[in-house]
C-alpha cells in the first residue's frame, strides 16, 4: 500500500492569479493521534476562510499549506481513544484551523467536531453544510441565544447577507427551529428569490437603504442580527434598526468597529468564529458533534436543504483555484463543492 497521498496545497501566499497560488503536491498518509478519525475524503466545499488563509498564512520554509474546512468522507482508521466510530463509517465535519485541511485524500479530525452525516445527501451535497451549519446554529443558539422552545414571535431577526454560505443555513434554521419574523438581505434578483424560498419572511436589498427599507415593513421589532459580510458598511444602519436591548452578532473581519453607537440601547455584541472550540480545546468540544448531529437529522427528516450552487468537478489545484477566484468575486451564491481526486 502507497504510503503517499494526493493533496492541493501551496508552499508560499500568493494571489489567486499567480500560477502556484496552489498546487497539486503528493504527501505521506498522517497517523491518528488517540482522538482522531482518520478520513478518506469525498468531497468538499470552499469556503472564505479558505482564502483568507491563502492570502494571509505564509508555511514555513519547506512545508505545504493544506486548506479545506468542509468535508464528506468515510473513516480509514479510529484512534484508541475514539467512541462511537468505526472503520467505513459515513462522517461530515468542518475540521480545525489549526490543522491540514479536507483538500486532501485523507484527513486527520478530532472525533469530537465530527459526526455521522445525513444518509439521504451525496457526498457533494453533504460537504456543503458542515461549517456554515455549525457557524449557523452557533450563531442563532449559542450567540445570540434564541430557544427553539421560546416564543420569539414578537421579534425580528436581521440575516444581512443572507444568500451566502452562511446566510443561506442560517435562514432555514431559524425558519424550521423558531417562529421568529426573518429579515434577510440580498442584493441580485435571483438570490433574492433564493433566499425567500429558503423561508425568509422580508428581503430587502443591502445596496440600498436598509434603514428605510425596513421601516416599511410590517414586522416586529429587529431584536437579533446576524451580520454576515460587509458589517462596517452596514454599521450605522444596524445600530439605527436594532431594537433596545437587542443582540448583534457577525462573523467577518471589519477594518475597524465603533461600539460607541450601540451604548445608549445597551446592545450586546458578539462574535462568532466557528473553531474557537477546537482551536481552544474548550470543555464543551463535542458540543459541535451534537449539532452536526442534529442538522443531520434535519437533512434526513426534509426540513433543511443542501446549499450547493456551484460543482466544480474533481478535487485539483486548478478547480479549486477557481473556487477560490469565484469566492474573492464576492459573486457566489451558496456553496462551491467539489469531489473525488
Amino acid at each position: 500500500m502507497s504510503q503517499t497521498m494526493k493533496a492541493v496545497g501551496y508552499h508560499h501566499s500568493l494571489t489567486i492569479d499567480a500560477d502556484d497560488a496552489l498546487l497539486d503536491v503528493t504527501l505521506p498518509i498522517p497517523e491518528p493521534g488517540p482522538n482522531d478519525l482518520r478520513v478518506r475524503v469525498e468531497a468538499v466545499s470552499v469556503n472564505p476562510v479558505d482564502t483568507k488563509i491563502r492570502v494571509r498564512v505564509q508555511p514555513a520554509e519547506g512545508q505545504t499549506q493544506v486548506l479545506g474546512w468542509d468535508a464528506a468522507g468515510v473513516v480509514d482508521a479510529v484512534g484508541s481513544a475514539v467512541e462511537g466510530f468505526a472503520v467505513g463509517d459515513r462522517v461530515w465535519y468542518a475540521g480545525d484551523v489549526s490543522r491540514p485541511g479536507s483538500n486532501s485524500e485523507l484527513q486527520l479530525v478530532d472525533a469530537r467536531i465530527a459526526a455521522h452525516r445525513p444518509s439521504s445527501l451525496t457526498p457533494s451535497a453533504a460537504a456543503a453544510l458542515p461549517l456554515t451549519g455549525l457557524t449557523a446554529y452557533e450563531m442563532l443558539f449559542d450567540r445570540l441565544g434564541l430557544c427553539t422552545d421560546t416564543d420569539h414571535s414578537g421579534d425580528s431577526l436581521l440575516v444581512i447577507g443572507a444568500a451566502g454560505g452562511v446566510g443561506s443555513i442560517l435562514v432555514q434554521l431559524a425558519r424550521q427551529l423558531t417562529n421568529i419574523r426573518i429579515i434577510a438581505t440580498a442584493s441580485r434578483p435571483d438570490s433574492q428569490k433564493w433566499v425567500s424560498e429558503l423561508g425568509a419572511h422580508h428581503v430587502v436589498d443591502h445596496r440600498g437603504d436598509l434603514v428605510q427599507q425596513i421601516n416599511e415593513l410590517d414586522c416586529p421589532p429587529v431584536k437579533y442580527v446576524a451580520s454576515l459580510n460587509q458589517t462596517d458598511s452596514h454599521l450605522a444602519a444596524i445600530a439605527e434598526v436594532i431594537a433596545p436591548q437587542g443582540k448583534l452578532c457577525l462573523i467577518d473581519d471589519p477594518a475597524s468597529f465603533d461600539i460607541m453607537p450601540f451604548k445608549r440601547k445597551s446592545v450586546s455584541i458578539h462574535w462568532e468564529f466557528m473553531f474557537t472550540r477546537a482551536l481552544f480545546q474548550t470543555k464543551d468540544i463535542q458540543r459541535q458533534q451534537t449539532i452536526l448531529t442534529h442538522i443531520a437529522a434535519l437533512v434526513d427528516k426534509g426540513r433543511i436543504s443542501t446549499t450547493v450552487a456551484e460543482h466544480f468537478g474533481t478535487i485539483n489545484a486548478a478547480n479549486l483555484k477557481r473556487a477560490h477566484a469565484l469566492l474573492e468575486s464576492q459573486q457566489s451564491r451558496g456553496k462551491i463543492v467539489l469531489e473525488g481526486f
